[in-house]
């Protein structure tokens, strides 16, 4: 029984997707979506595309198509329709949730924390987009939870990618990436670590330099020291970074100043 209703149903299919009625297609198209069968549904929209282009049936076309797309799992091509929907048809009845679901693409393909974030980004920008042109929409909350989200991703990706340069011993690297991450995100809840992070390694470049450079760089590592010390003087990273600072007087041939130092009685 079963058997004869796949090939029942199958011989439907195929007998809409010969049809050259636009819109009987266009119509079981929407009957497949709604019962769920988005593949289906998906090659009758797709097989619409270029007809409906253009008429005032162009932006429910391309909301079905990007929707069908979107359950199952197609997000590129659903984020491409439903961009198309703001971009044709600027005051249709979808462009508002049409902005909304680019954003939710985007959120559906941004990848694990360790990978290239640019993805995230384009979620990020789109969320926002959508919060500036619809600020009273019931889904600004939520595209606001998104973007909270995909930023931790996004600053947790800048925290890695900089850590990765110091754990690798390449410390002139480390110094530039490390900047960059604390520039980009100022706020970030790595930032001690990170703080930390660039003054190890600037420490570490100036004790590995080149006799002609290590004057330089220890005094930059000096600086970044008091910087450190300053920001987080309760840190846990104080002690070491105190034995590191006697060092860097050591090598600038400074008499030990313990005055100098952060947290010397704690």
């Amino acid at each position: 029984m079963a058997f004869s209703s796949l090939l029942f149903s199958c011989g439907e299919f195929n007998t809409v997707l010969k049809s050259t009625d636009y819109e009987y297609k266009y119509k079981k198209g929407i009957e497949y979506y709604e019962a769920g069968d988005y593949n289906h549904a998906i090659t009758l929209f797709e097989d619409l595309v270029y007809a409906f282009r253009g008429t005032s049936k162009g932006d429910d076309l391309y909301y079905y198509y990007a929707s069908s797309c979107f359950k199952a799992g197609d997000y590129t091509l659903a984020g491409y329709y439903y961009k198309s929907i703001y971009e044709q048809y600027p005051r249709s009845e979808f462009a508002e949730e049409a902005q909304f679901m680019v954003g939710m693409c985007f959120y559906k393909d941004s990848p694990n924390p360790r990978l290239d974030q640019e993805i995230s980004q384009k979620a990020i920008d789109a969320f926002q987009l959508f919060i500036n042109l619809y600020p009273y929409s019931n889904k600004v909350e939520e595209a606001n939870m998104r973007i909270d989200e995909l930023n931790e991703k996004v600053v947790y990706k800048s925290y890695l990618s900089a850590k990765l340069y110091y754990d690798m011993e390449y410390y002139k690297s480390a110094v530039i990436a490390l900047n960059n991450s604390l520039n980009d995100y100022p706020s970030t809840k790595y930032r001690e670590e990170l703080k930390f992070l660039l003054f190890k390694s600037k420490y570490l470049l100036a004790v590995n330099s080149v006799e002609e450079k290590k004057r330089e760089r220890t005094i930059d590592a000096r600086d970044e020291y008091f910087t450190f010390a300053d920001e987080f003087p309760q840190s846990k990273y104080l002690k070491e970074v105190n034995r590191d600072y006697k060092h860097i007087q050591q090598l600038l041939g400074l008499k030990e100043d313990e005055t100098s130092m952060v947290g010397k009685n704690q």
